[in-house]
């Protein structure tokens, strides 16, 4: 049995930088990261990247401050969207210039995670049909929400007699399917299935794009380029002055909160917001001609952008997508999947698409990819499937708070009245959203310093958002800092709170925590805000939170005019563990 101070689980964009975080503030730890895969990556590991996979993000918006993704070294050009196998490059890359590759052990899957009664956790890894103990004395879980596919089972299938897959093993099926001049379908509406609908149709196939009826419609895809000023989108929601249009339960992390009480407090205020909203959302229409065509209005979105948020998308192709739509390439079908038969897949319209695969776009599970043990620990870890870990009566009181703080909030977006989760399994489902502090800790195990969770927020600042969780949970577990909330529990919620604590300090931030993980339910409702944090326009504030949390400033420009108009981007924050290390 192997013993060390740290496992991380999980060879993304969190785990190598809560390795390398963790390595420089504790220079003597025993360090290893687990990865089931092949290949460090995540979702840009090589067993994923299929034909044209590119990243939303351009040059200079996805990489690690203090490891710049440079032309001469990586070969894509400013302006370009980043191709998977260099995004893959570069993270093997990271490892090597910060020389922890030999921590790292590919083809290790951790099968369950045991907690210990002095904190500590016993895992059982699985590598090349053997299994390991390791002893960690904590433990930080970073597989995200996109490791573990969810593709649903469908009526019939075991006649269909063709391949049918997630859109996550498309290397697995692309030589054998990609076939000019073969029929395909994609089910699903999100960027994923947009992704797969390119390829296919590039491939010179004929596609049948279904989107469910019963679903949320088509996400939003934008243009790099968006509103009459022609912003690039990815520096767009990180520029401080527009992250204020987003209401946002930790918005005042930030600072400004003379500005944020007059946006959203005020009906004045409230009304700019719904004209910002407005016009990015009509830009986006006109600049993809939605309302031009009968067969493009099919991929109108349902709801306005307000409401969404990393399902907020960029059109990332080397060619016109539209374009395969509009010359009958593409044939778009509203309507839900009602069975498959052989070689066919069957509309609920009772339109019937001989086919030569199913690619389904179904989205993941937000399990994590490991058991965590003794069996019951789920409900005090706070994950979604398992019972609420916060009391009712607090849940209850967090609701109506956030709603008086926000009241534009109130007023949701009309649901869609065929709405239903894609089955009952699905983690859509999920009956409450992760119940984490700071998006990353459990209430049960605050004090123990020991367990951890990375990349549970979505958003498409994924890198800002990694490198500084990795510092703040390494700050955490080496003792540096205590996490404290910034709100207070209201005296009527406190005195009928269920809680056993007789700790001010530890009710507060269950209160703060509930807070934070119901506001993605009001904010972001046709999102993934009902199960775990889900923003875009609120990353830089979150950011701010964190970075408040380790006593670091949160004003990363010299002037106002700077702070507040120009967006920040990964060189902002270029140092910041070394910053951080001359305060601690």
């Amino acid at each position: 049995m192997e013993s060390v101070d740290l496992v991380v689980v999980g060879a993304g964009w969190s785990g190598l930088a809560a390795v390398k975080t963790y390595r420089e503030v504790n220079p003597t730890s025993n360090v290893l990261l687990l990865e089931a895969a092949s290949s460090v990556g995540g979702v840009w590991a090589k067993h994923r990247l299929y034909k044209g996979l590119k990243s939303n993000n351009m040059l200079g918006t996805y990489e690690y401050s203090d490891f710049p993704m440079d032309e001469a070294t990586f070969g894509v050009k400013p302006g370009e969207h980043i191709p998977g196998d260099v995004v893959q490059r570069y993270l093997v890359a990271y490892a090597e210039h910060f020389k922890f590759l030999d921590r790292v052990r590919l083809n290790h899957s951790v099968e369950s995670a045991e907690h210990n009664l002095d904190g500590s956790w016993k895992l059982i890894v699985s590598h090349e049909e053997k299994s390991l103990t390791i002893e960690a004395k904590k433990l930080i879980v970073a597989t995200g929400i996109t490791s573990q596919a969810y593709l649903p089972t469908f009526k019939g299938q075991e006649t269909f007699g063709a391949p049918l897959f997630h859109c996550r093993d498309t290397l697995q099926y692309e030589a054998d399917v990609f076939k000019s001049g073969e029929r395909i379908t994609v089910f699903g509406a999100t960027k994923s299935a947009w992704d797969a609908v390119y390829a296919s149709a590039t491939s010179g196939m004929k596609v049948d794009w279904v989107m469910r009826e019963s679903g949320h419609g088509p996400c939003w895809m934008a243009p790099p380029y968006v509103t009459p000023l022609k912003k690039w989108l990815e520096k767009l929601v990180t520029t401080r002055l527009l992250t204020w249009f987003s209401p946002c339960i930790w918005g005042e992390a930030d600072g400004y909160t003379r500005v944020r009480s007059f946006l959203h407090g005020t009906w004045l205020g409230r009304k700019i917001v719904d004209a910002f909203w407005g016009v990015l959302a009509d830009d986006v229409v006109q600049l993809n001609g939605f309302d031009k065509d009968p067969e493009m209005k099919k991929l109108k979105p349902w709801v306005s952008p307000f409401w969404i948020a990393s399902s907020l998308s960029i059109l990332n192709y080397p060619t016109d997508f539209f374009d395969l739509v509009k010359n009958g390439s593409v044939k778009i079908h509203v309507a839900d999947l009602d069975h498959l038969s052989d070689h066919t897949v069957h509309l609920s319209t009772g339109d019937e698409l001989p086919t030569t695969a199913l690619i389904c776009a179904t989205g993941w599970r937000c399990t994590p990819n490991l058991k965590f043990l003794p069996e019951g620990i789920d409900r005090t870890l706070g994950f979604p499937w398992s019972t609420d870990p916060i009391d009712a009566k607090m849940v209850e009181a967090a609701d109506a708070e956030i709603l008086r703080r926000f009241p534009r909030l109130i007023d949701q977006p009309n649901p869609n009245p065929k709405y239903h989760p894609l089955d009952e399994t699905s983690e859509a489902a999920a009956p409450h959203p992760f119940r984490l502090a700071r998006f990353m800790i459990p209430l049960s195990t605050l004090n123990e310093r020991s367990l951890a969770f990375m990349g549970v927020p979505m958003t498409i600042n994924t890198t800002l958002v990694a490198q500084t969780q990795a510092l703040w949970i390494s700050a955490y577990f080496s003792d540096r800092y205590t996490p404290t909330s910034t709100e207070r529990c209201p005296p009527a919620v406190r005195a009928c709170s269920d809680s056993k604590s007789e700790d001010d300090s530890e009710l507060d931030l269950a209160w703060e925590t509930t807070l934070h993980s119901e506001f993605g339910k009001f904010r972001y409702p046709a999102g993934f805000g009902k199960r775990n944090p889900d923003f875009v326009f609120d990353a830089i504030p979150y950011i701010d939170l964190m970075l408040r949390d380790l006593g670091l400033p949160t004003e990363r420009k010299k002037s106002m005019v700077a702070r507040c108009f120009q967006p920040y981007g990964t060189e902002d924050y270029k140092g910041l563990v070394d910053e951080w290390k001359s305060k601690a």
